[in-house]
């Protein structure tokens, strides 16, 4: 890629940017894409309550003569950039934050207790409120745009579809989004063609017996005999009867049950995930673990309640959707793209892609320098010079497009 330089330019001349008033819009607004950044970063919000920062990216785009449209229930909004008719874009950023305590140690750091920007929204904002003031300042688009500023990823089965159901997905020839991620340095954006993330499901598992003396298990029902039996059998079955091309992977969480050293309890609850990376699997994992469970369980003669509680399907980028993301960042720089693989984690921009072909592609994130910060650790932290290449990024998307 060209240079990265600290206040986050890219060395024009040497990228072949083709955007003279992308740049020209980034040389005047680069100290505001910090600012909104912290002040987001600041004033963190959890799922559906994203009221603070929809206000704020309402004004933000009204200024500049746009008319966003904010969503039923007052969080998130929708608006449209550039002509109304021919290719429409969508570009999509997530808004909420995540329910714990931050320890960055930063200046702008959350001023909520008990919530943080810990998984790099507060800069998917910023990058497409920047990309959006940036087109507005376009003499002519090639393509619309809709700007999609969606609440609550973080609460499954996902905000994105309280997008999708206002019909936003209409009209619309791709979408694309970027996420950030701290394992790419600041510069590079990693592409992968097919599933970047997995499905995530949320497995509960009730179990009830009449409980006893542990002297005499022979008189009841050993609930706890019955939990270990389920802990080890579910996931070594699944991975008997699951492709492991699939990716799927089953993992408790949480194991309640009992107090006492001699005492067989009445109740124990079991609870954790299961993650596949294929979407035909992700569809028939409901039935095998439910046939799965009663079979482990139906000897020992233990009841059982089980609650598979369904997600996100898989992120699948589309083929056309790569190449376009390919082109846009060919116009940022000759180095800006790199492979990346296949994400365990769950991603609910996976439902616009059940409406829609697009793309979602990894942004640096790390300073290069330095311990590497996890998504969703109270840490995490990025470095700010991002926020431009972002901005470069879904810019170009549009400048780009084609059907």
């Amino acid at each position: 890629m060209a240079e990265v330089k600290q206040d986050g330019q890219v060395d024009a001349a040497a990228a072949g940017l083709p955007a003279p008033f992308l740049e020209s819009w980034l040389a005047r607004h680069m100290s505001d894409l910090t600012e909104w950044r912290r002040r987001i970063h600041a004033h963190p919000e959890l799922g559906r309550d994203e009221h603070v920062t929809t206000e704020f990216v309402v004004a933000k785009l009204t200024a500049a003569g746009l008319s966003p449209k904010t969503l039923p229930g007052g969080t998130g909004l929708v608006c449209d950039v550039g002509p109304d008719n021919g290719i429409r874009v969508g570009l999509r950023a997530d808004m909420d934050a995540l329910p714990m305590d931050e320890r960055t140690g930063a200046p702008y750091a959350s001023r909520i207790p008990g919530v943080t920007h810990a998984c790099g929204h507060d800069a998917h904002t910023t990058m497409l409120l920047g990309a959006a003031l940036a087109l507005a300042s376009a003499p002519a688009l090639p393509a619309g745009v809709r700007l999609i500023f969606q609440p609550a990823e973080e609460l499954m089965p996902g905000g994105a579809l309280d997008v999708v159901a206002t019909g936003a997905m209409s009209g619309l020839t791709r979408i694309f989004a970027l996420h950030c991620d701290p394992r790419l340095a600041v510069g590079k954006v990693g592409l992968r063609e097919g599933p970047i993330t997995s499905a995530a499901d949320t497995v509960e598992v009730h179990l009830e017996s009449a409980g006893g003396h542990t002297s005499r298990p022979h008189l009841t029902t050993d609930l706890v005999y019955a939990l270990g039996t389920v802990i080890t059998g579910l996931p070594g079955m699944l991975s008997r009867r699951v492709d492991p091309r699939t990716s799927t992977t089953m993992v408790w969480g949480a194991v309640n049950a009992g107090k006492a050293p001699n005492a067989i309890p009445q109740t124990g609850v079991l609870l954790g995930t299961v993650r596949t990376g294929n979407r035909d699997t992700w569809l028939a994992l409901r039935p095998l673990v439910e046939e799965i469970v009663h079979g482990l369980l139906a000897p020992t003669g233990v009841r059982y309640q089980l609650h598979y509680k369904r997600g996100v399907p898989p992120v699948v980028n589309d083929p056309e959707s790569i190449q376009q993301f390919s082109r846009a960042l060919a116009a940022v720089g000759p180095k800006v793209q790199v492979d990346t693989q296949q994400s365990s984690g769950g991603e609910d921009f996976s439902w616009y892609l059940e409406e829609v072909p697009g793309a979602m592609a990894r942004l640096g994130v790390w300073s290069g320098v330095g311990p590497q910060k996890e998504l969703h650790q109270p840490s995490f932290d990025i470095d700010e010079r991002a926020l431009a290449v972002g901005v470069r990024v879904l810019t170009n998307l549009v400048l780009s497009a084609k059907a």
